[in-house]
């Protein structure tokens, strides 16, 4: 099948277009764009997504259950309106380059894509990262907390390690390489992602330092992990949940677990898992509809959360 890129489109009205933006995320692991036409009050809100000829009537249809499942829930939609057309690719690369812009996490760090010509600040690191179709450009709301976290748990006064569950692009285990996080680890479940991120790792040049594998955390060990001092895991909720004693058993004692992935709805839930098991919440973040969370242990002799 040959690939196809494609604009994947919703027009909605202004009061649901957050809940289809939450939808069409899940269905398609990509942050969309929200559109509003001032005159007619409607919202069209967009993923693209390379999908050759035969898998569009699929996704048409993916996208009429989301519809209907909302429907049922109570939500009105309407007008519900789907297109999917074929983007050409000089729009394509050039639309990137209009929206993807440099992101100042925090004065320690600065991701950019390659194209641009902004200078980090004296002393900042600098991350690269063009957008794509994998999961973590540091656009989404979960993906820059994550980012926040790492650069604002990292201490030069000490040397700390850090792991990457659900490494997606591979943004977080490069941007605590440029930090100076030592030893470093980071794994996926997605062949896919696994390659993604490898390519941004050598783009980066942080090579010689982390190499992101194939893993799944369902499938890890309980017991006798190597443990890290900061860990993050931008991942759904259930996953959270279902693993969450092989998520602990990687995060040392006195270390900082990032938490990420999570509609509000479903945040009670897995702050509930993890408390009950010792872990408290020392520091949350809602935007639109994700939050996330910064978790210690309660035994940790660490005092303060880190600096906002």
């Amino acid at each position: 099948m040959i690939p196809c890129l494609r604009q994947v489109s919703i027009v909605t009205n202004a009061e649901a277009e957050e809940t289809v933006c939450a939808r069409l995320e899940e269905l398609f692991q990509q942050t969309p764009s929200i559109y509003t036409d001032v005159a007619t009050g409607l919202s069209t809100v967009t993923v693209y997504q390379d999908l050759p000829a035969p898998q569009v009537a699929g996704a048409r249809t993916r996208l009429r259950d989301a519809l209907r499942l909302l429907k049922n829930e109570g939500l009105d939609a309407s007008p519900g309106r789907i297109r999917i057309r074929i983007v050409p690719p000089q729009d394509w690369s050039e639309s990137w380059k209009r929206h993807f812009k440099p992101i100042e996490v925090s004065p320690a760090l600065l991701v950019k894509p390659t194209w641009s010509r902004r200078k980090p600040k004296r002393g900042q690191s600098v991350v690269i990262l063009d957008p794509g179709l994998s999961f973590g450009t540091g656009q989404h709301a979960t993906t820059l907390f994550c980012l926040e976290q790492v650069a604002a748990c990292r201490s030069t006064a000490s040397t700390q390690s850090f792991l990457d569950i659900g490494t997606g692009s591979g943004i977080l285990v490069i941007a605590a390489a440029k930090l100076g996080y030592s030893p470093l680890a980071a794994f996926d479940f997605d062949p896919a992602c696994v390659r993604i991120s490898n390519s941004n790792v050598e783009l980066n040049e942080v090579s010689a330092l982390v190499q992101p594998t194939l893993g799944d955390i369902t499938a890890a060990i309980k017991r006798g992990a190597q443990r890290y001092d900061v860990v993050c895991a931008n991942l759904i909720h259930d996953l959270l949940i279902e693993a969450r004693d092989r998520i602990l058993a990687r995060v040392d004692a006195s270390g900082s677990l990032v938490l990420a992935g999570i509609l509000k709805t479903q945040f009670v839930a897995v702050e509930a898992a993890y408390s009950e098991v010792g872990w408290i919440l020392v520091k949350k973040k809602n935007e639109r509809e994700w939050t996330s969370g910064l978790f210690r242990q309660i035994q940790s002799k660490r005092a303060k959360s880190p600096p906002t």
